[in-house]
């Protein structure tokens, strides 16, 4: 009778334990972290069992099983990953998977089925580093990396194998695809590419062939930033000793300078030549000069790339100038429609570009040489002073301080200055021809700056002063340009409205009364009606035409 007492009452406490939602809780964490443990635990204990026996080799096909659980890829066991890492790595280094002269025919059997679990352990972390959690994606490419180093070092004829078209590119591949990949290619960056030059040497020739072949733009993005960040170009006496792999310091060609650019300007090119959007066009521009053209042993390679770029226009044209004039200047390559495009360049558009300081100072270092024609200058001093009349005051600000430094540059076209503009009775007769492209005979040299003359009763006062050093003697020997460059509209307002704005001489003159109406009087006359005799304002106005 005592047995169904005892089941009833454990009954009852069973069902009144269940309603508490806390002690439940804490049994589940429990039982939870008691899974865990023990999990670890056979994890743990297959990977010994394996470094004891041969006997135990299987092992790894149960932990092969247990990481390749359903969508390991997503949610892989990276308990299971590290143990394998460790397992392989024994294996490699001990010198199990590799044959000999001397090795029997069960031997063989037995190391290709070794590298074969290896391969499908590769394949696991592969699938991790694409479909993963950012966590799970760095934990995996640190065993990645750490497994191609063990292969490097301790498998003959794979130290080579296994950067080139074995494992690191299968590799780089996941790391450029991978789903929302950004900590995952952060980590490869910093982590491998920079600090190791080995690594960077390998991912220029992965890069360099992934782009081989026409690639998204995001794809683009990823690979552009690669090469972004190994920007430290070794120079001629550099010595390559920072290695990840031991075993590639008797690798001639990553000991070589000239091997090493010649991987990065492969790599470049391939992506200069794949699938650019404007956007990216405009990147690659922005970074040539100091993070592309320094890599490259024949810099000629990139003036299609440039004059494409320059041949298109507006701010990619202005932002290809520097690279462009780069090659010319220090590689002694021939452009010779260079001072065409340029003159081409200067538009009104130019004038309200974000880019209007770039220019201008690209300009400078242009037109900076003593030994350019004075013709050629006189069409850019005419050019910039015929667009200044409707440039916005900001522009010319930095127009006229510009012609000033041309004229002292080039004294011959000073004659501009003292020339009155002939006018007839159709107007003036400027002989300067704004639709002429080549500016070597555009005129210009003939006439003279009324432009600038006219502007120095522009209505903003600062800009009709800076005007006038035209018109007064040229004591000066040169402005500073980068003084007037970077002027805005709301750094002029707060000149004018500043606690350090001058007080006003006379105050201006302003209407004082408001009318209420602008065309009639009254709203009604005399009768009721609606008043059509036309107001006082409206009267003024016809009186004064």
């Amino acid at each position: 009778m005592a047995g169904p007492v005892v089941a009833a009452a454990a009954a009852s406490k069973k069902r009144k334990s269940s309603k508490d939602p806390g002690n439940s809780a804490s049994k589940r964490r429990v039982v939870a972290e008691s899974h865990s443990d023990n999990a670890m635990a056979k994890v743990l204990e297959l990977e010994e069992q394996i470094s004891q026996s041969r006997k135990y080799y299987n092992n790894i096909v149960t932990l092969l099983s247990m990481l390749n659980a359903e969508d390991s890829g997503k949610q892989p066991d990276l308990t299971v990953a590290v143990s394998l890492c460790r397992v392989f790595s024994r294996l490699i280094a001990g010198g199990h998977m590799t044959n000999t002269d001397r090795t029997v025919e069960n031997e063989r059997i037995i190391v290709a089925w070794l590298k074969e679990r290896c391969r499908e352990y590769q394949k696991a972390l592969v699938a991790i580093l694409r479909e993963s959690d950012p966590s799970s994606q760095v934990t995996a490419l640190t065993l990645a990396m750490r497994l191609v180093n063990e292969r490097a070092t301790h498998l003959p004829g794979d130290d080579i194998e296994v950067w080139t078209s074995g494992f690191f590119k299968n590799i780089v591949e996941a790391v450029v695809e991978a789903k929302d990949g950004e900590v995952l290619r952060s980590e490869f960056i910093q982590k491998f590419a920079k600090p190791y030059e080995d690594v960077q040497f390998y991912t220029f020739v992965q890069t360099s062939e992934y782009a081989s072949t026409r690639q998204a733009p995001e794809t683009l993005d990823t690979l552009i930033a690669f090469l972004s960040a190994c920007d430290s170009v070794p120079g001629p006496e550099h010595e390559f000793k920072n290695f990840y792999s031991k075993a590639s310091k008797n690798y001639k060609k990553i000991l070589s300078v000239n091997a090493h650019k010649k991987r990065a300007q492969d790599a470049w090119l391939a992506v200069l030549r794949n699938n650019l959007s404007q956007s990216q066009r405009k990147s690659m521009l922005r970074i040539m000069v100091h993070s592309i053209e320094p890599w490259f042993s024949r810099p000629e390679l990139l003036m299609d790339f440039l004059t494409d770029s320059y041949n298109v226009g507006g701010a990619t044209s202005l932002l290809a100038l520097s690279g462009l004039f780069y090659l010319i200047q220090e590689k002694n390559l021939d452009y010779p429609q260079f001072y065409h495009k340029l003159y081409s360049l200067l538009d009104a558009d130019l004038l309200h570009s974000k880019h209007r300081s770039r220019f201008f100072r690209l300009l400078n270092t242009f037109l900076a040489s003593t030994h350019l024609p004075a013709s050629l200058v006189a069409s850019f001093i005419k050019r910039l002073s015929r667009l200044a009349l409707n440039a916005p005051p900001t522009a010319i600000v930095a127009i006229v301080p510009f012609i000033y430094n041309l004229f002292k540059s080039h004294p011959t076209c000073t004659f501009m200055l003292h020339r009155v503009a002939p006018v007839n009775a159709d107007g003036m007769d400027d002989p300067f021809d704004p639709d002429e492209s080549d500016p070597t005979r555009t005129g210009a040299i003939d006439s003279c700056l009324w432009e600038i003359e006219s502007l120095q009763s522009h209505y903003h006062p600062n800009v009709a002063a800076i005007c006038r050093i035209i018109s007064e003697q040229f004591t000066k020997q040169m402005y500073i340009l980068e003084d007037f460059l970077d002027h805005t509209y709301q750094g002029m307002v707060q000149a004018e409205l500043g606690t350090e704005a001058k007080p006003l001489k006379r105050i201006p003159v302003v209407e004082y009364q408001i009318p209420k109406r602008i065309f009639t009087d009254r709203l009604l006359d005399e009768d009721g009606g609606v008043d059509t005799a036309p107001g006082s304002l409206l009267r003024g106005l016809w009186d004064f035409s």
